[in-house]
Formats: C-alpha cells, sequence, structure tokens
C-alpha cells in the first residue's frame, strides 16, 4: 500500500512546492512509482511540470464530479493538477458531511497503485490542508532556515497534534528539512541548531541549499533534475529523497 506523505507549512514561500516537486521526481527516478496531488489553488506544482490544459483537476474530483485522474510525467510519474477554481471549494465543501475525510476517501482506491502519494498544500490551515493532513500517514515540514519561519511552528505542531486526536490517529511527524540554507550565514547556522534542538531525530540531515536553478526551473515548466541535474539543487533532492526512502523503510 502507498504511504502518503503531506508537505504542510501554513507559511508561504518556504519550498512546499519546489519539494513535493522534486522529491516526487527523485522518487519516481529511482524506481519507485508516484502520485503528487496539488492541493494549492495557485497550481504552482502543475505549473511546474507544464501543464496548462487539463481535462480534469483535483477541485472536480473533491466537489464529487468523478473520482480521482491523473496526467501522467512519466512511466513513474503521475499528477493530479490543480486549478483557481479550487480557491472556492472551502466554501463550497464547508456543510458537506464527513468534509474533511473527502480527498482521504478519494485517494483509498488507488493507494495501492504507488509507493508514494505525495500531497502540496496551501499556505494556510483550512480545509484543504486539513483534508491532506487527514490523508496522510505522515507530515514533512520544510522550514527556510530564518528566523521569522519559526514563528508559526507552533500553530502548526499544535494542529498536526488535534488532527491525531481527532481525525487521524495514524498520522506521525515525519520529518522536518531546512530549506534556501546557506551555511556561510550565521543565522542560518543558529535556526538549524535551534530546530535539531527542538525536533531531535525528526530532523533530516539534508539541507536543501539557497541555489538559483530550484528558483529558475518551474518557469520552464521543469524540475531541477530536467533543468540542471549537476545543481546544488538536485544534488540536495537526491540526497533527501533517499533519506525518506530510508525512514520509510
Amino acid at each position: 500500500m502507498g504511504r502518503v506523505i503531506t508537505f504542510s507549512n501554513h507559511k508561504g514561500g518556504v519550498g512546499k512546492t519546489t519539494s513535493t516537486v522534486n522529491v516526487g521526481v527523485a522518487l519516481s527516478e529511482m524506481g519507485q512509482k508516484v502520485l503528487l496531488i496539488d492541493l494549492d489553488p495557485q497550481a504552482n506544482l502543475t505549473q511546474s511540470f507544464g501543464i496548462t490544459k487539463v481535462n480534469f483537476n483535483i477541485y472536480e474530483a473533491l466537489i464529487g464530479k468523478y473520482e480521482l485522474r491523473w496526467t501522467s510525467i512519466s512511466e513513474n510519474l503521475d499528477v493530479v493538477p490543480s486549478t483557481l477554481d479550487l480557491s472556492g471549494a472551502e466554501i463550497e465543501l464547508g456543510a458537506e458531511p464527513g468534509r474533511e475525510f473527502i480527498l482521504r476517501e478519494l485517494i483509498e482506491p488507488i493507494r495501492d497503485q504507488y509507493d508514494y502519494i505525495l500531497l502540496d498544500t496551501p499556505p494556510s490551515l483550512g480545509l484543504l490542508t486539513v483534508n491532506a493532513l487527514t490523508s496522510a500517514d505522515a507530515v514533512y515540514i520544510p522550514l527556510q532556515a530564518e528566523y521569522l519561519a519559526l514563528q508559526g511552528l507552533t500553530k502548526l505542531t499544535t494542529v498536526i497534534r488535534k488532527i491525531q486526536r481527532r481525525l487521524n490517529r495514524k498520522l506521525e511527524l515525519g520529518g522536518v528539512f531546512l530549506t534556501q540554507y546557506d551555511r556561510r550565514k550565521i543565522l542560518n547556522r543558529e535556526v538549524a541548531e535551534t530546530v535539531s534542538n527542538f525536533f531531535k531525530d525528526k530532523v533530516f540531515k539534508t539541507k536543501i541549499r539557497d541555489n538559483v536553478a530550484l528558483a529558475e526551473a518551474p518557469s520552464l515548466g521543469k524540475d531541477i533534475f530536467n533543468y540542471n541535474k549537476k545543481s546544488n539543487g538536485a544534488k540536495d533532492y537526491l540526497s533527501l529523497s533517499k533519506e525518506i526512502i530510508a525512514r520509510n523503510r
């Protein structure tokens, strides 16, 4: 049965989408069958693969128009695209019975088809993120190596604990990893130490270094491996993905 992992942090700009995209691609290139689900109305994950026209998307699946459908990117990688219409889903589904479990019900019938199902969430703690956490086996938190990025962690971990108690007892904090990291900066090193002291063995050894190629790749509809596989970004996400596989064995 496939392992469902949610990448979540309600602070924007920390690398959730970049991480979901590039971990997904790295896992698929290591022989894992992977499904990526874009739960962000901004559809940045969808755009990162150059997907512009789709006949189906996560929004229409959530409102019950059809079952989960996807676009195949490669032999081992599929993507469920997003759309701007998803921005209205929280209002539309607000009165729906069992609204926190809609995504889980969509995923369950196809879990056995994949080794990993990765969920990219919006920068909020609304119904879409709650659905992602309720569906997941684990949540991974990408964390920018700056002090301001630490401020919202208490709120996020509180929400995760509530989900664990009320909606999804199997949910675990799978790990935390630093993004946009520059070891030459004292501030970055201090944040890394603070995070390590707080989360202890939940912190991944791999740090995603600050790398311009990671910002350039999505503008061309490419992941980091197809854009520049020799870049530090590609090396770091490959290393992180190997750690993820090791943790999930």
